[in-house]
This record gives C-alpha cells, sequence and structure tokens, in this order.
C-alpha cells in the first residue's frame, strides 16, 4: 500500500508541493515507501528491469534510487542487476532496538513540550485509522497507520537530526513489521498508543516517554518472536 502523502524520506506530513522535484527524487519516494510499508519483503530479490516496467520510468533514476537505498542499508547488493531488502538477523534486531529506545522516548519527551492541542487532534484521528485497520485486518493500512502516528510524533519533536535517524531505522525495521502481520495477523498487534495519548493530553513528560518505550519495545519482541519461529 502505497501513499503518495506518506513517503518524503524526512518529514512524511509536509505540505510542500513536490511537482518539480526530479524524477529520481519520485522513484526514491515510491521505493522506500514500498521498502517501509511491507511490499517489498524481506529476501525478496527484484530487478532493475523490472522495477522500471512496474514504476513506468527509465532506468538511470532507478539506478540512482537504488544506489541512496542501499547507502542507507534499506537495500543490499545481489549481483547481476538485482537488489533485495536485507533479511534481520537477531543481532540487528538488538541493535535496531537498542537505538529505537534510546531516541524514540526523547523524541517523544520534546514533542510533549510542544505539541498543541490541534496536533494532538490530528494524531489521535490516525490513532483511530489504525484501530480500523487493525479490526478490518488492513496490513497495508495498519503499518501505513502506525508509521504516520510515530513520525507525526517524531515531527512534533522539532529535532531534525534526531528524526531523520529515527526514520531510517524504521526503514530497516519497517519490513519485518509487514512479516509480523503475516504471522500473527493484526488482531494480535496490541500497541500503547492510548497511554501515550493520554499521557500528551494530561501533559505528563515522562510517561508519554515511557509509553512509548514499552510500544517500541513491544514492535522488537514481536519481530523476534516472528525470527525465532523461522
Amino acid at each position: 500500500m502505497m501513499n503518495q502523502e506518506l513517503i518524503a524520506p524526512t518529514n512524511p506530513f509536509t505540505s510542500e508541493d513536490t511537482g518539480k522535484a526530479p524524477v529520481h527524487q519520485h522513484v526514491y519516494e515510491r521505493l522506500r515507501a514500498m521498502i517501509l510499508f511491507g511490499d517489498l519483503a524481506p529476501g525478496q530479490a527484484v530487478t532493475i528491469q523490472g522495477l522500471t516496467s512496474e514504476l513506468g520510468v527509465g532506468m538511470t533514476p532507478v539506478r540512482e534510487a537504488l544506489r541512496r537505498l542501499i547507502a542507507e542499508g534499506a537495500l543490499t547488493h545481489q549481483g547481476n542487476r538485482r537488489v533485495s531488502v536485507p533479511i534481520l538477523t537477531a543481532e540487528s534486531v538488538e541493535e535496531l532496538g537498542f537505538m529505537r529506545k534510546a531516541l524514540e522516548p526523547e523524541l517523544t519527551r520534546r514533542a510533549a513540550n510542544r505539541i498543541t492541542t490541534a496536533q494532538l487532534v490530528h494524531l489521535r484521528s490516525c490513532d483511530d485509522d489504525l484501530n480500523m485497520a487493525i479490526e478490518q485486518g488492513d496490513v497495508g493500512g495498519y503499518l501505513t497507520h502506525n508509521y504516520r502516528f510515530h513520525a507525526f510524533i517524531y515531527d512534533c519533536a522539532n529535532a531534525a537530526i534526531m528524526t531523520a535517524t529515527v526514520d531510517q531505522l524504521w526503514l530497516r525495521f519497517g519490513p519485518s513489521l509487514r512479516v509480523v502481520c503475516g504471522r500473527f495477523g493484526t488482531n494480535n498487534l496490541p500497541d500503547r498508543h492510548m497511554d501515550l495519548l493520554n499521557a500528551l493530553s494530561a501533559g505528563n513528560i515522562e510517561a508519554a516517554a515511557e509509553a512509548m518505550a514499552q510500544d517500541v519495545e513491544q514492535g522488537i519482541r514481536q519481530v523476534r518472536a516472528a525470527l525465532q519461529s523461522d
């Protein structure tokens, strides 16, 4: 599932007009969304030619986008003009978990100090969309709205370096969430979003950070369980 409003690399909620962006930037953002939301599964190999046909663009912008994504660790080069999404190892899950648990609660603290009533209303709307996707068993919707929820909080933190770093961590972690959904279904994906929303509404900064830490830890546990089941 690809939503063009949600695929900007650093701020998925920008209202800037991207119509004048170079073709390779559009291709990069589309491929990035395909990785982030699990349209390209871990270990699934794709060819440059196949991507040019699917995206309806020339080979040059596809190659440029792939170079960027390989440099970011979102793809690996397989040779023979093939690339694939890396399969997470237990060790890489632990590394990603360590970094996410260090950064995302801190971004939440910063967001809690700045968030407005209007932003809280929008955040609750994001969570409503997420809950509906869970009820409907909509895996693509779950992945999209879960990302929107988290990314909006981090955008509110006004900490560009940490936010960009976390977004790259999600790019490595996101495809495995699709695997989790496939194994356990959306109904088995509880979250701490309500605790987080209540803490933000109450202005309880540390409670919000703790809810985020627990939400991140829960996702790490689910991915770890999926890996162990393999």
